[in-house]
């Protein structure tokens, strides 16, 4: 897999660089310094996961992250701000690590689990997020019309493309979408997900 590194810390970048060579499964490492730098990268590169620092100048992680299409992108911080997280993750973020949260083990883990298609979040990052619920995070009261629709559709077990292809959407909003829907379940995955579902005999 190839992975780009971006922050605006060259410190930050080569203690990133020295966990993601040491997996077997990563080809490559990139690095970009800040947002214009990080797109100009993905455009010329192939990326299997960007790992992004939120607070860097000229363009931000949140903005540089809403220009990043098809790549999974993981917002990495000191910044556990509630706010900042459910931005984050509203835009579309795989996952929202703290720095000094985890291992380099835990790390490597980490990036396996988004390059696969699943999401991780720091304990630092979730307390945050339920720091402030969103009325009772873990029934469909707290749900959008939009996000009853998808909470049903995955139950049945459509796909993300099919969903998007259902509701006329593309699959990155549906992505997104469900990013907010996992949270307000109180879940990780579509599978635990789609048990709620079931549990709740939607």
């Amino acid at each position: 897999m190839n992975v780009l590194i971006v922050d605006d810390n060259p410190v930050i970048r080569t203690g990133l660089r020295v966990v993601l060579e040491a997996m077997e499964e990563v080809c490559s490492v990139l690095e970009a310094s800040g947002g214009c730098a990080a797109l100009r990268v993905v455009d010329e590169n192939p990326c299997d996961l960007v790992l992004l620092d939120v607070d860097m100048p000229l363009m931000d992680g949140i903005a540089t992250l809403d220009q990043i299409d098809d790549v999974p992108v993981v917002m990495m911080t000191d910044d556990g701000d509630p706010q900042t997280v459910r931005e984050a993750m509203a835009h579309g973020a795989a996952g929202y690590l703290v720095y000094g949260d985890h291992t380099p083990t835990e790390l490597a883990a980490a990036v396996r689990t988004c390059v696969s298609g699943g999401m991780v979040m720091s304990a630092p990052a979730t307390q945050a997020l339920n720091a402030e619920p969103i009325q009772d995070a873990k029934t469909p009261n707290a749900l959008t019309p939009r996000e009853r629709q998808l909470f049903t559709a995955l139950g049945k077990g459509m796909s993300n493309g099919q969903i998007a292809q259902s509701l006329k959407l593309s699959e990155k909003t549906i992505r997104n979408y469900m990013t907010n829907l996992y949270a307000k379940l109180g879940v990780e995955n579509r599978t635990e997900a789609a048990l709620r579902w079931l549990e709740l005999g939607e």
